[in-house]
């Protein structure tokens, strides 16, 4: 059964949602980029550009022809499984343990979502937790409303601005710093070690797993090529940009049913396109909660996973918001859409 969620600062998501104080310098005071910074800019580069082209050779290969049945489930499984490893095992299950799961579990949605190619789980992580601990103001690493000088300003061109920062723009801007603090509790966990340590066979085996399964089912060439445009290289830009529509996206344009301390929003499309994250005002007035669509109507894919992992005994110690913490966040209906509306503290809710 599931076990009530606990209150937002309890010790174990503490990590993800210590009080807001340390805020990094300005861009202004930033020191110049070292070859560290010059590295990620590079990885990150190349991690956006090449699905891109990728897309672009398989629609060329695909014109004209008839639709491909086979390269079709190729990419939807890869699609649906490597999203999953992110929602499922990246985020819900080591960045904010909102479950427990065996060994076996932990491993594979965390391989599955090193195959996302979103960076390694731990710097994946950390950056998701300093997210939380400066939601929406000076240190958040990927918000569309505040940059590094505390704003993006009002306007068309702002507004712009800023949903390209938090969609991709802030990874350019170099190695993460810092990270170190938010992640201390998952350096703990030797699955995550191991899998932090193995990212980059994963991201390999993420493309070839669909080239090989397109050459053995077609037996041909080009049913291997076409895996690993379809299953590989498109799936991965897909999977990417749904990913960072929640970062862009959800802290633009949506509802905000809860108090969460930011501009956080439900969006029902990136909702069901992200198996789940696109409530994400939900997410960001209870992080610890498996849970993300609270309503009955709003699909969680990742949740009903997780609800069936449980069944078979594979998951445990899932972690929801009792009425009464959801009743303590909710907006009246005045409110429901003034996201500056006072926001209730930790004690509060307590």
């Amino acid at each position: 059964m599931p076990t009530p969620m606990p209150p937002p600062m309890a010790d174990d998501a503490r990590a993800a949602l210590e009080p807001r104080a340390v805020v990094p310098p300005s861009a202004a005071a930033r020191p110049k980029e070292s070859p560290a910074d010059r590295k990620v800019r590079t990885l990150n580069l190349c991690a956006v550009i090449v699905p891109f082209l990728g897309l672009m050779v398989a629609v060329w290969f695909s014109w004209g022809t008839m639709l491909d049945w086979v390269q079709v489930w190729i990419f939807t499984g890869m699609a649906v499984a490597t999203a999953a490893g992110i929602t499922i095992g990246y985020h819900r299950l080591a960045t904010h343990r909102s479950f427990e799961a065996v060994a076996p579990v932990r491993y594979l949605f965390l391989a599955l979502g090193s195959m996302a190619v979103q960076g390694p789980i731990f710097e994946w992580a950390g950056n998701h937790r300093r997210h939380h601990q400066h939601s929406d103001e000076a240190g958040d690493p990927h918000s569309p409303n505040v940059d590094a000088s505390g704003t993006w300003r009002k306007g068309l061109k702002s507004t712009l601005a800023g949903l390209w920062h938090a969609h991709i723009g802030w990874l350019f801007q170099g190695h993460s710093k810092g990270l170190g603090r938010y992640i201390k509790d998952l350096q703990a966990d030797p699955v995550m070690v191991a899998v932090n340590r193995q990212f980059q066979l994963w991201v390999l085996a993420g493309l070839l797993l669909p080239a090989l399964l397109g050459g053995l089912i077609t037996w041909s060439l080009t049913g291997a090529l076409l895996g690993l445009l379809w299953g590989g290289l498109v799936r991965v830009f897909l999977v990417h940009h749904v990913t960072w529509s929640v970062n862009s996206v959800c802290h633009l344009w949506g509802t905000s049913p809860f108090r969460s301390q930011d501009h956080s929003r439900n969006n029902a499309i990136v909702g069901v396109l992200a198996m789940g994250e696109g409530w994400h005002n939900n997410h960001h007035a209870f992080p610890t909660s498996a849970r993300h669509g609270l309503r009955w109507w709003e699909l969680d894919t990742s949740y009903l996973i997780i609800r069936t992992l449980s069944i078979l005994g594979l998951v445990r110690a899932i972690r929801l918001p009792t009425r009464a913490q959801l009743a303590a966040k909710k907006r009246t209906r005045a409110a429901a859409g003034d996201v500056n509306a006072p926001a209730l503290t930790d004690a509060t809710v307590r």
